[in-house]
């Protein structure tokens, strides 16, 4: 098998090299893991695609390149530039907190498993969420390094119904030592009601102000059975996704009410 890897927290992110360790237990003794990763951060970039300027790419040693651009532009990278031939997975990760619920609209981790979808390509987007069981642990990516090539296996095993848009799966490791993982939950994509993304300003030495994005809590209860609330609960989120945004039910009643 051969593999393609990204991420959206750099070419030197920890998470990536735990991704690496999976995807080579999955590619098996004669597959390919190739990574093209973003030469620096860029979390929080959704889908971007570096379309109005061209950028570098840098190989830094046997199939790893590092690209200035986004996880989605890596991944064009890796398919139209540098790897010999398609890959048959795409695998975006292991990300450094979160990606469930409103999470997911922002992750550039998702982006890049979107651009391979986008290409006809199985992707996954692995994120590793981070709370107070396994943020003081020796290796805060536990759980995703202990099950994270079961759960790969999983996903490709389990069936995937065809469609316009290429299924890609969200998947998000609890955050709990390995030991304390429950199981996967197949779940949908949740919301945490009353929290939300907001700017927080700041003066600099200089009296300058500048904003900082923050977060919101990433503990707020979501929809019982969503991933954002299996994840809290002990569980392996593992949520089918497709790029086609429509929802079905506003557009029969919008359809309904034109007419």
């Amino acid at each position: 098998m051969r593999i393609l890897l990204t991420n959206d927290d750099g070419i030197n992110a920890p998470g990536l090299a735990v991704l690496e360790e999976i995807a080579t237990e999955i590619a098996g003794p004669g597959g390919e893991v190739w990574t093209v990763a973003p030469a620096f951060e860029q979390s929080g970039v959704g889908h971007c695609i570096s379309y109005t300027h061209p950028f570098m790419v840098t190989k830094m040693s046997e199939r790893r390149y590092a690209a200035e651009g986004s996880p989605a532009d890596c991944v064009l990278v890796g398919l139209h530039d540098v790897l010999p031939a398609r890959p048959d997975l795409v695998l975006s990760g292991v990300n450094r907190g979160n990606n469930s619920a409103e999470n997911t609209l922002y992750s550039g981790t998702i982006g890049g498993a979107m651009e391979a979808a986008l290409q006809g390509i199985p992707a996954m987007a692995l994120s590793q969420y981070y709370g107070p069981g396994n943020i003081n642990l020796d290796d805060t990516f536990e759980a995703a390094r202990q099950h994270g090539a079961a759960t790969v296996r999983a996903v490709l095993d389990a069936p995937a119904p065809k469609g316009d848009y290429q299924l890609f799966h969200n998947i998000n490791f609890p955050p709990v030592p390995g030991a304390e993982v429950k199981g996967m939950a197949a779940a949908p994509q949740g919301i945490r009601k009353g929290t939300h993304f907001a700017v927080e300003p700041h003066n600099s030495p200089s009296g300058r102000r500048f904003l900082w994005i923050k977060g919101g809590d990433q503990r707020a209860p979501a929809q019982p059975g969503s991933d954002a609330a299996v994840n809290l609960d002990g569980y392996i989120s593992i949520t089918p996704m497709r790029a086609d945004l429509t929802d079905a039910a506003a557009l029969s009643a919008l359809h309904d009410h034109l007419a």
